[in-house]
């Protein structure tokens, strides 16, 4: 018999796009009152406000100082994701954090003990691998059917062209460092190592051209993962539509997905593949869930701040390797404090 929990009270900062796809999920998950918004542009503030008939803030300190908030929602840009979630901490406030958990792996540690410190839950937003698809490709993978896992390939691909603003922080390198390999290769890079196990070394590529500013809007990366298994990684916000892949390679058994075919399976000695059906799932609703259930002590978050910080590290192996040519083991960037 399942235990019905109290809704959490939340507030959300960063009011953008983003902002608004977690709180519909909040709305849709039944698991949250949303109670509260601050963002320093007025107009966002209130438009958010009237939209989920929640109180508009003045300040983010008069969030923190209001006891009937029990977590943060925070979608603000990457640079301010330790100074915001650090006093989300302070205040005793929960954390749900959009990935990457900060630009650099110092921050993201910083941002970790914050959290650990004062007791709060920390859980970062990588819903991809809660989609069906990779949920039912893990379930197979853990039962033995592909055999040793040898090979992978991935790409997720977005028309971003005249989408973002010029000056928003996602075309400028200090913002977003790495360009669309962070934004939304981390994405995959995840996946990736859901499926395949964690990654020893990356070597990278990438390239400015289509979008404004001066970071890349495509980018390849060649991973190597713990197993000795390979997987490459293409990232883009210059494609035509919106599109992603991923292939998982194993001595038995081969898994095709992509977003306009489906899923399907190749077993060894088979000379057809089989289609493998499955319903989208609502991963925004589960991983907010998930976190909800957290803030009750109920389980803990399967993407929190040691992972996400490692996670990240593939990415600031890959910005490396990409600036100095050359491949960049994961335990030369984890072992600097600086990076």
């Amino acid at each position: 018999m399942s235990v019905q929990m109290a809704p959490v009270n939340v507030a959300c900062i960063g009011i953008g796009w983003w902002s608004g796809v977690l709180a519909d999920a909040m709305v849709r998950s039944g698991r949250f009152n949303i109670v509260s918004c601050f963002t320093r542009s007025e107009g966002k503030r209130a438009e958010f406000a009237k939209k989920y008939a929640c109180k508009m803030a003045a300040s983010y300190e008069e969030i923190l100082a209001d006891p009937s908030i029990e977590a943060i929602i925070n979608t603000t840009p990457n640079n301010v994701h330790l100074e915001t979630t650090r006093q989300a901490a302070s205040a005793g406030k929960h954390v749900f954090l959009d990935k990457p958990i900060a630009n650099t792996l110092h921050e993201g540690r910083a941002i970790t003990e914050a959290c650990r410190a004062a007791g709060v839950v920390l859980a970062l937003g990588y819903q991809r691998r809660r989609e069906n698809q990779f949920r039912w490709i893990k379930k197979q993978i853990d039962a033995g059917v592909f055999g040793r896992l040898v090979n992978a390939e991935a790409n997720i691909s977005r028309d971003r062209a005249g989408k973002i603003d010029p000056s928003s922080w996602r075309f400028q390198a200090d913002g977003m460092p790495g360009g669309v390999m962070l934004q939304i290769g981390v994405h995959y890079v995840d996946v990736l190592e859901y499926l395949m196990g964690p990654v020893q070394s990356v070597s990278a590529q990438v390239a400015q051209l289509v979008l404004a500013g001066d970071n890349p809007d495509v980018a390849s990366m060649l991973l190597v993962h713990e197993s000795g298994a390979l997987s490459t990684l293409n990232a883009s916000y210059a494609s035509a539509s919106e599109g992603y892949v991923m292939n998982i390679y194993g001595k038995e058994a081969t898994a095709f997905y992509d977003l306009h075919g489906g899923l399907r399976i190749v077993r060894r000695g088979v000379d057809k593949s089989e289609p493998i059906p499955f319903e989208a799932n609502d991963t925004f609703v589960d991983e907010l869930g998930e976190f909800a259930s957290a803030v009750r002590g109920v389980g803990v978050p399967e993407t929190g701040g040691e992972y996400a910080t490692r996670s990240l590290g593939v990415i600031r192996a890959g910005i490396i390797s990409a600036r100095e040519g050359r491949r960049v083991h994961l335990s030369e960037v984890l072992a600097d404090p600086t990076a």
